[in-house]
């Protein structure tokens, strides 16, 4: 009698390990103010574990938002102030399919024609982009985080003049630069 109580009471407490636990949450602090980032491990894991490899790693520390197009997306994650490419690792499996939409506030990979060329470069949503949802053109533009506090930030980012420079358009005139990337602990 004593052994189903016990199997029903260690099932429960197995059950509710993985499912309490908090998502990671990484903040950039930017020259523009800091942006604190929830990451969505359970429905993009590969794109998380490579971007908290990037985040680990320091990778963005010195890159900028080189991309920025008002009422659509800023982009970093690729880029010195200098608009020197770093390098690195190889291409992820694009998660475009996991259910998660380009909702204003979210983030998503940047990636080429190739659906699964994403590396480091990012983008966060400045409005909802439907477009780049999975199957509404094609693949789709994987979604891996919200940002969760500094959207204030962002739209200050996408407020900001751009032009052009050496050969890239919508490229901040001030440059906006990520100073850390840093795993926190959930509040």
């Amino acid at each position: 009698m004593k052994a189903l109580p016990l199997s029903l009471a260690l099932a429960a407490a197995i059950g509710t390990g993985a499912a309490g636990a908090a998502n990671p949450q990484v903040v950039f602090e930017t020259t523009a103010g800091d942006i604190r980032i929830e990451l969505f491990q359970d429905d993009a894991p590969v794109t998380v574990e490579n971007f908290l490899g990037y985040v680990d790693d320091g990778f963005y520390r010195g890159t900028i938002f080189h991309r920025v197009i008002p009422d659509f997306v800023i982009q970093g994650g690729g880029f010195t102030a200098g608009l020197k490419r770093r390098p690195t690792r190889e291409p992820i499996v694009n998660e475009a399919d996991n259910g998660r939409l380009n909702e204003r506030g979210t983030l998503s990979m940047a990636r080429t024609r190739d659906p699964d060329s994403a590396t480091s470069q990012f983008f966060v949503n400045l409005s909802d982009n439907a477009f780049l949802d999975h199957g509404e053109r094609d693949f789709g533009y994987a979604v891996f985080a919200r940002v969760i506090d500094g959207m204030a930030v962002v739209d200050r980012i996408a407020a900001g003049e751009t032009g052009r420079r050496n050969g890239m358009a919508d490229v901040p005139v001030d440059p906006v630069v990520v100073e850390a990337a840093r795993r926190v602990d959930g509040d």
